[in-house]
């Protein structure tokens, strides 16, 4: 089963403009994205999908594969789609490029359900939610699921409520890559757009989304406060000595 790694990446965050390339531990933090999935070698190749010169340039500076898309997606999973259609992947893999704390492995964890069963087309991973600050966060992505594990809803607002139990997307997102052409060719939704989560135009369109949990703690990149955290982070993370920041 081939697997094509695809990480989004735009300057035009409401939240924080720029953040593709501002820098962390020396280094822009799309380049730490990079440069940590590709330690996955189950991967058959990683790239850059984005609309941005800045960010192909920045992106090609450190060795990296860029896929230039259109400026017109409002949607990570568009964007992802779109580059897709220059692959030949079983399997594509998009990691959000806010991510510089991801651990290869949790690569291989998301994909896992993909090679056991094939009627599954999307899976997400998702995490504990370890405090209430974190539950009431609206840039953390909460999920309930059934006893099989699929999601059931998505939600930057608290739930369940009332309880700081619950699970948070995290967003590395495999899809087969049928079912990801497909996605594109599907209307937006009113819960999508409402919450801004592009798994909700799964659900709403009566698709499954699988949740996978993992044990790996991340952080993602939502605002300026965010990168001196992750910074902090990753500083004391083996990991990123592996790859050669200083």
């Amino acid at each position: 089963m081939t697997t094509v790694c695809i990480i989004p990446a735009r300057m035009g965050s409401t939240r924080c403009p720029g953040k593709p390339l501002a820098p962390i531990c020396g280094r822009p933090m799309i380049e730490h994205v990079y440069r940590r999935c590709r330690l996955n070698r189950s991967l058959d190749a990683t790239y850059v999908a984005t609309c941005d010169r800045e960010i192909a340039q920045a992106t090609e500076a450190f060795g990296g594969g860029v896929i230039m898309t259109s400026s017109s997606h409002e949607r990570a999973s568009d964007r992802v789609a779109e580059a897709a259609e220059r692959t030949n992947a079983d399997v594509i893999v998009m990691v959000q490029g806010d991510e510089p704390m991801i651990h290869p492995e949790m690569i291989d964890r998301a994909v896992d359900p993909l090679r056991k069963d094939l009627t599954i087309v999307c899976t997400n991973l998702a995490a504990p939610i370890r405090s209430m600050k974190e539950m009431m966060d609206p840039n953390t992505i909460k999920v309930v699921t059934a006893k099989n594990g699929d999601a059931l809803y998505f939600s930057r607002q608290p739930i369940p409520s009332r309880t700081s139990n619950g699970l948070k997307q995290v967003c590395v997102i495999p899809f087969r890559r049928n079912f990801l052409f497909q996605y594109k060719t599907l209307e937006p939704t009113h819960l999508e757009i409402a919450e801004s989560v592009d798994m909700l135009r799964i659900l709403e369109h009566g698709f499954k989304v699988r949740m996978v949990i993992t044990d790996y703690e991340t952080h993602s990149v939502d605002t300026p406060a965010d990168l001196a955290l992750v910074e902090r982070l990753l500083e004391a993370d083996p990991l990123t000595k592996s790859y050669g920041v200083s």
